[in-house]
């Protein structure tokens, strides 16, 4: 029996384009918000090891600190296509007045607000705290902040695709959930083996 797939997954052909939205099946804005969430993560880990460390590695403190800014760079630059593809999925795939849009409004503004304290915090770490020898009391407090919205944020975003199937193309009856040593591929065509038997 065969082991792996990967054709269908990494194929475009037979995907419909749906603009800023991305394929189907391949949304952009889903697979985009892990760079700035993972990076607001890592840089709240930074600052906090950075106040740690700075009595006993006054060195590493610093290196952490600076670490963090690099980091929360990144994550603010890819925010913007994020926030971009964001908007347009809220645009073009959900209605007024359903408890989806009232979902993606509160993980919008959640989101919208980290970012505002993204900038605060790249202001304060480039330009009024840029040489600190240990993450600044207050950087530290705007870091936790962003972290604890991202995580609020992720989680309504997470109930978007995950209970409410928000930007998800297929069913539990596609034939890709029964025995078969075919592939399904995007377009409905199959490879590899004899059509597979429908579940149920």
């Amino acid at each position: 029996m065969r082991r792996f797939s990967f054709r269908p997954s990494l194929t475009l052909t037979g995907r419909k384009f749906k603009g800023l939205r991305g394929f189907a099946g391949k949304p952009f804005h889903p697979p985009l918000t892990d760079v700035p969430i993972g990076a607001y993560s890592v840089v709240a880990g930074l600052d906090v090891l950075s106040k740690i460390l700075h009595g006993g590695h006054p060195i590493a403190a610093a290196q952490l600190y600076k670490a963090g800014t690099f980091t929360m760079w990144g994550g603010a630059i890819v925010s913007l296509a994020t926030a971009l593809t964001g908007f347009w999925d809220w645009w073009k795939a959900s209605e007024a007045g359903t408890q989806a849009r009232r979902t993606i409004n509160a993980h919008a503004w959640t989101m919208i607000t980290a970012t505002v304290l993204v900038i605060v915090d790249l202001v304060m770490r480039t330009w009024m705290y840029d040489n600190a020898a240990v993450t600044p009391g207050r950087v530290l407090v705007v870091s936790l902040v962003i972290f604890g919205l991202i995580t609020v944020g992720g989680t309504l975003g997470g109930e978007l695709t995950y209970d409410y199937g928000f930007n998800v193309e297929t069913a539990g009856d596609s034939p890709v959930w029964g025995k078969s040593e075919a592939d399904v591929m995007p377009d409905g065509s199959i490879r590899g083996g004899p059509t597979p038997v429908q579940p149920g």
